[in-house]
Order: structure tokens, then C-alpha cells, then sequence
């Protein structure tokens, strides 16, 4: 097990294969013997699935949050420390990964401000030693590093070789100008040509780390609610992403 912790986001347009890539990455990771902290913060959620584990649309409880009448412009706070809360809410997947996710938007702005409040406190609060924390971002570009995404060391944006998942990439690329930002590297995804990896450094700027191919294999067990790794172990999707938690991993420790 190693000694440092990494904190990774998957973020980029919708459909473009963040959620597959960043369950298998997390049950590989877990799958080592470390421990591993998954997150979904897309209010569509699709993480789960791509883990292994049962889909639900369930997000942290209102029992999370109490009123916080001493702060002003923070009507809510999360009532217990973030690891406590993780060991109390967070779902546990094959390989040992816990599972925590924001929840499918539903309910009024009260219901929606106290979910948001628990799972951003959450997550802020983390200890530094507990678990590699693997996250998926919500589609698209609104806030990504800064919001959803703030804990995160390195942000891996991931993008097809297509025009609207590149102008996505591309939006995202300048986001990584500011002096806030974390690391930003990208992934190119469902690759079929020789040359689409580097297409995607071409429109983006950003530098390729990994190609994760299209893969028949994934894409059938995507269709029946299969997690890849269980379903096409050995397929080209899968090896792709260990080769991806190879280099992003050494870069974490590297880091660390």
C-alpha cells in the first residue's frame, strides 16, 4: 500500500465515458489492497454501475444536516465529522471501494440546499490519510475545479475525438489557467484512429496521459448494467484504464 493518497476527478461532456473510466479506476485501485473512496457528484448518476454496484437515485440523508443559525449565509451544516459520516453513509462495493454519492436531484430548494451542504462538507473535510478519493463530476464545465471538484490534486478531463466532447475539453483546458487550479491532464476516450489521441492535445492543449479505446466488450456490459472490469476483465477498455492508474498513480506518489 503506498504511502500517499491521490485525489483524483473525471470530468468532461456527457457521454463521453468519465463514469466507466473512473469506476474501473477506483475497483483497480481498490483491488491493490488500497483504500479507496468513490464519489458522484453528477446529478445523473452513473458511477455506481460502473463499480459494481446496485444503481440508486438515494443521495446522503437529511439527518445529515442540522439548522446553523450562527453562521451567516450558511442556513445548514453537516451535523458529524466527514470521515464519520463516510463510515456511516457510504455504501461498500466489491474490492472494498466505498461508494458516496450526491443523489439525483429531486425534492425542493430546502432538500436540495441540505444535500449539497452534507455533501460538499463532506468532502472539505476529509483527513489527508484516509482513503484515495476518486471522483465523477457532473457533465460538462459549470464550476468543475472549484465547486464539485475542490478536493481533487489532479483533474483528468476526458474527452472522444469528436467535435462537441473536444469544445467541452476545450472550455475546461482554460479553466486550468487559473491560479487556483489543480493539475489538469485529459484522457482520450473511445479512441477507433491512430491519431485521435493526439487530436485531442491538438483542440485542447492539454497533455494526453492515456487512450482508452472503443471497446465492444465495455460497451456490452455497459448496455446490461455491468460493471467492466467483472464483465470484460481482460478486454482492450479495461487494460487501458490500468495502464492509466499505473502513470497517474506514480505522478500522485511523486506528488505526494
Amino acid at each position: 500500500m503506498s504511502d500517499g493518497f491521490a485525489r483524483i476527478a473525471f470530468v468532461g461532456k456527457g457521454g463521453a465515458g468519465k463514469s466507466l473510466i473512473a469506476g474501473t479506476y477506483a475497483r483497480l485501485l481498490a483491488a491493490r489492497g488500497e483504500p479507496v473512496l468513490a464519489v458522484d457528484s453528477d446529478p445523473m448518476p452513473g458511477l455506481a454501475l460502473s463499480i459494481g454496484i446496485p444503481s440508486t437515485d438515494a443521495g446522503i440523508p437529511d439527518e445529515a444536516v442540522e439548522e446553523n443559525p450562527e453562521e451567516k449565509g450558511r442556513r445548514y451544516r453537516l451535523c458529524l465529522p466527514a470521515r464519520e459520516a463516510v463510515e456511516r453513509y457510504a455504501a461498500t462495493g466489491p474490492d472494498g471501494v466505498r461508494f458516496l454519492q450526491f443523489g439525483k436531484l429531486r425534492g425542493g430548494p430546502a432538500s436540495l440546499m441540505r444535500s449539497q451542504t452534507a455533501f460538499l462538507e463532506i468532502l472539505d473535510g476529509l483527513p489527508p490519510d484516509g482513503w484515495h478519493v476518486i471522483g465523477d463530476l457532473p457533465g460538462g464545465t459549470r464550476q468543475p475545479f472549484f465547486g464539485w471538484g475542490r478536493f481533487a490534486h489532479t483533474v483528468v478531463v476526458v474527452a472522444e475525438p469528436m467535435a462537441k466532447s473536444l469544445l467541452s475539453a476545450r472550455r475546461l483546458a482554460r479553466l486550468a489557467l487559473a491560479k487556483e487550479a489543480p493539475l489538469v491532464v485529459a484522457v482520450a476516450s473511445k479512441v477507433r484512429e491512430p491519431g485521435d489521441a493526439e487530436m485531442v492535445t491538438a483542440r485542447t492543449g492539454l497533455p494526453v496521459i492515456g487512450a482508452v479505446p472503443w471497446d465492444d466488450a465495455v460497451a456490452e456490459a455497459e448496455r446490461h448494467g455491468f460493471a467492466p472490469i467483472d464483465a470484460a476483465p481482460e478486454s482492450p477498455g479495461v487494460r487501458a484504464v490500468i495502464s492509466l492508474v499505473d502513470r497517474l498513480q506514480a505522478g500522485e506518489e511523486k506528488s505526494a
